[in-house]
This record gives structure tokens, sequence and C-alpha cells, in this order.
């Protein structure tokens, strides 16, 4: 007997997620110099790290040799102090995939359900796979989530439910008001977690006052990450915040070391920086446009977005997309084909500087006379 079928079938079904192509990648499989590819797959700032978590990540190396702080007392007591929250509600992660699984860890099993969005982030219905619930895709809205279906949808069965604001990979966003009406209507036994990875890129009139929903809803997780306005994607810093009771449940699950010093030093260097994430922000915003306009300009069709990034539809025959995304790596510039989000003519492209832009923009054009 081979020893792999010995695992659970909902194990081995599992088709493991596929990130966005490293340039590495693409400079040995095209022979092209690194330094004429572009990466626009993966949302990762184009500012790259702030001065003041590089700074810290160089010192902290001199310590490398010795294990991280298991609990993360420092960035626990800065986030404290910047979110208004107590430590014991803080619960740190490599990443905020990290935490979300360790939700799903505790509250799903087989026979339990989870519930998300479609075209919703692809490591949710991963998380109930992995342990043997069922996930329960309910059909999108305008590409957004359609909070009534998704409350509908809720059985005996269902512990989680999933909502990611803005949602990645389409960029929509919820109104504030409507997801507190669903945490209203929400039953008090299912656990809903709201992933905020992208909040850092929302003007404030659309920003939810999440955070202070946590003193009414004991049932509300809510999930943000350093990788993505702080520029620390590589180093794998994310965080939840929740009641006490829920956070030392997953607390009590974490691996005792689960973010590295390395990691530790530049999240709390970078949550200081304000003037670097101010400046991520406006340049994304700038950005935008400059995407968007460039897009309107080809006659692209794209979904709006809240996020860092956009999603743009390539017309015609049903393989269309995919040659263009062969074609745009031709000319060096990654983006990120969504075929496994059931959206095989859309690309979701991450919003760059001003000249990666340009290039973007300009071999798009390229890539759309190729296919007539």
């Amino acid at each position: 007997m081979n020893l792999c079928e010995l695992a659970p079938e909902y194990i081995r079904a599992i088709q493991p997620y596929r990130p966005g192509k490293p340039i590495s990648e693409l400079v040995r499989d095209l022979g092209l110099n690194k330094s004429e590819v572009i990466k626009l797959a993966s949302n990762e700032n184009p500012l790259g790290t702030s001065p003041l978590a590089k700074e810290a990540m160089i010192q902290a190396l001199s310590e490398a040799a010795r294990y991280p702080d298991g609990s993360g007392y420092e960035l626990k007591e800065a986030l404290s102090e910047r979110l208004g929250v107590s430590t014991e509600q803080i619960v740190l992660g490599n990443g905020s995939n990290d935490v979300l699984e360790l939700a799903a860890r505790i509250f799903l099993r087989p026979g339990a359900a989870a519930i998300y969005s479609q075209y919703a982030f692809a490591i949710y219905p991963l998380l109930a796979q992995a342990v043997g619930a069922t996930g329960i895709r309910v059909p999108a809205r305008d590409f957004g989530h359609d909070l009534a279906a998704m409350l509908d949808a809720i059985t005996p069965e269902t512990r989680i439910v999933f909502i990611a604001n803005p949602n990645n990979p389409t960029g929509t966003l919820c109104e504030a008001r409507d997801l507190l009406r669903f945490m209203e209507r929400v039953s008090q036994d299912v656990l809903v977690i709201l992933d905020e990875a992208y909040d850092e890129y929302l003007p404030e009139a659309n920003k939810a006052n999440s955070i202070a929903w946590l003193k009414n809803f004991q049932n509300l997780v809510i999930t943000r990450t350093f990788s993505k306005a702080y520029g620390l994607a590589s180093v794998r810093v994310g965080f939840a915040l929740a009641h006490t009771d829920l956070a030392n449940l997953m607390n009590r699950i974490r691996q005792p070391f689960n973010v590295n010093s390395i990691g530790l030093a530049g999240a709390l260097a970078a949550l200081q920086d304000v003037e670097f994430v101010k400046h991520s922000y406006t340049t994304n915003r700038t950005g935008m446009l400059q995407m968007t306009s460039g897009l309107r300009q080809l006659g692209i069709e794209y979904i709006p977005s809240y996020g860092n990034f956009v999603s743009f539809h390539i017309s015609g025959n049903p393989t269309n997309g995919l040659k263009v995304y062969k074609n745009l790596l031709q000319q060096g510039v990654i983006v990120r084909p969504l075929g496994n989000y059931d959206m095989p003519n859309h690309l979701r492209v991450t919003i760059g500087l001003e000249a990666e832009n340009k290039k973007f923009l300009f071999a798009l054009e390229q890539a759309l006379k190729e296919i007539g």
C-alpha cells in the first residue's frame, strides 16, 4: 500500500495554492535580464520596505542565533496602543494566513461548514478542505460579497463565515453599514472572520470602524497584515484581533515561535513609520488613477478596486486572457491570471510605480494587438 493513501481523502484532493510567478523563475524560463522584468502579480508594495523597518531588521540579525520572543511582547504593546485593544486580544501570526488557519483549526472539522463568497481569496476554501469541513461558496454580486445571500446560506453546521474587505482578487468593498447589519443578524455561534489585509489602502471615508465592533460581537475576528502597505511581505507578519477568550484559544494552538525575530523587529519599526504608510497610500491612489485611465483608453473593462491592484477583463475568445498573460511574460511583465478563480479572461495587476504602470500599459497594448 502507498503510505500516502492513508492520508484523508480531503487532504489528497487539495490543489495547492498557486502564488504569483517569481521574477527569478521568469528570468530562468525566458532568459531575460532581471532588470528588464517588473512583477505586478502579488500585490506587493512598489515602494519596497520602510527605511526604519530595514534598519531594525539589520540590527536584529545580530541576535539571529537566539529564538525570538514567542509572546511578541513589544509588537503587541505597540499594536495595543495604536489600535486601542488589549494585548490579550491580539494573536500574532506568520502572515495573516497563519491566523486564518488557527481559527479554521479551532472551529472547523468534518461535518462543519465554512461560507465564503465566489471570487473571494482562494485560501478560504483551502482552509476548510484541509480540515475536512464543507466549503460553501455563495454567488457573488457584481464580483463582490452578497452579504444577504451569505446570511441565508448559514445552516446549523456553519461554524465560520469569511469576509474579505477589500476583497482579493476583485478589489470590491462591503460598506460599513452593511457589514454591521450582517454582524447584528448573524448567530453568535457562527464565527465571522473579517479579513482586512488591504485596509491601509482605503480612504478614511470608506473604512469600517470594525475594531470598535469587537466590544459587542464576541464572534468577530479581524485579521490584518504587514505584507502590503508596510512592505514586509517576505518576513511574514500578520495578526488577528478578537475577544480575549477567542484570542486565548488561538494562542493555545499557535506555534511557539511562529513569528521570527527579524519580522518582529521589522513590524515594530514599520508600525512607527507613519510617513512611509502615508506615502504608500498616496502612491497607490495616484497609480490607480494612472492604471484605470490607461485601461479605459485601451477599451478594457475593469472591476473598480479599493485595494492596491485592479482586475481587468480581456474580451473575446475564452482563451484570450491566458494568451495576453503569456504575451506579457514575453515582454517581461508579470501579472496574475485568475483562471483558478473561475475568471479565465480576467487578469489582476498590482499598482506599481509610475514607470512600472506605464510599461505594463504599453505591454498590454502590444499584447492586445497580438491577439487581434
